[in-house]
């Protein structure tokens, strides 16, 4: 009986997993700490953004087998890659911007507050990061030229509007090709989980432990019901008692909307941890 022939992927040959290449061209340009950075929640109705960023150097050994952006994971493969990533690299952090900073600036500004949160941790281990390697197309990281009205970093406590401006580099599928922004992705995924499976105890019935705030049927069925706690963005055009049909972060910012598929992760809190659950759970609504 003849064995049958493994399929192929589309593109005819293996992917290859992250590397070092993109962080090492930095590096070899004149840097001296790299970080790749990697956002989630962008397209959730309720919970915070978070950004992850991971810190590299010359010195850095290459990343740990199996490792690669966090929605090409499992829940328990992510999990097992967060002790690894952590010890991998020179320094890591999670940001975050709750639900009322992104009713009050927006989505791309609450990024930014995020981000530059993050990096203000690392930069307490490690000092402040030459560049940065960020997924995506558009920098939403960099402050603006122009007078930017969202200056609420310019009072931050964490430390967000002492940062040394990083140059930064924009790369699409960079948590597909770059190990610190492929980790950064995994370390962001978890925390920002296990943020919503915390809140998920203090606000049952939306089913936060599964969807992790975004629009699954029974958070939308709940919301209908319930009508938006807190945690919800209540700037986008939420279900309620009225039928509509939930807003997407297309209609908010102009990318992607889709849904992540619902996991359940369960990894609270960390030494990057920059926003707590307590702190997100008592972020006022607007």
């Amino acid at each position: 009986m003849t064995a049958r022939r493994r399929a192929a992927p589309a593109s005819g040959r293996t992917r290859r997993r992250p590397d070092l290449r993109h962080e090492r061209a930095l590096l070899r340009e004149g840097s001296t700490l790299v970080a790749g950075m990697d956002e989630v929640g962008r397209g959730a109705l309720a919970g915070p953004v978070s950004v992850g960023v991971v810190v590299v150097d010359l010195s850095t050994r290459p990343c740990p087998p199996g490792l690669t952006d966090s929605k090409l994971l499992t829940p328990a493969a992510r999990e097992a890659l967060v002790p690894l990533a952590r010890r991998w690299c020179l320094a890591w952090a999670v940001g975050h911007a709750g639900s009322a900073e992104i009713d009050a600036h927006g989505i791309v500004g609450a990024l930014r507050l995020a981000g530059r949160r993050a990096l203000a941790q690392a930069r307490r281990s490690v000092g402040d990061v030459d560049a940065v390697l960020l997924d995506g197309k558009h920098d939403w990281l960099s402050r603006p030229r122009a007078v930017d009205l969202f200056e609420a970093f310019d009072l931050d406590p964490m430390g967000a509007d002492r940062l040394v401006e990083p140059r930064v580099r924009t790369l699409v599928k960079a948590d597909l090709q770059c190990a610190s922004v492929a980790a950064a992705s995994v370390l962001a995924k978890c925390e920002r989980d296990g943020l919503m499976t915390g809140l998920a105890r203090q606000y049952p019935g939306y089913g936060w432990d599964q969807n992790k705030g975004y629009g699954a049927a029974a958070h939308l069925a709940a919301l209908r019901e319930h009508g938006p706690t807190s945690q919800h963005r209540r700037s986008w055009r939420l279900p309620e008692h009225t039928g509509e049909v939930a807003t997407t972060a297309q209609e908010v910012d102009g990318t992607s909307g889709s849904v992540e598929a619902a996991d359940r992760a369960d990894l609270l809190g960390g030494p990057g941890t920059l926003l707590d659950p307590e702190r997100v759970a008592t972020l006022p609504a607007t």
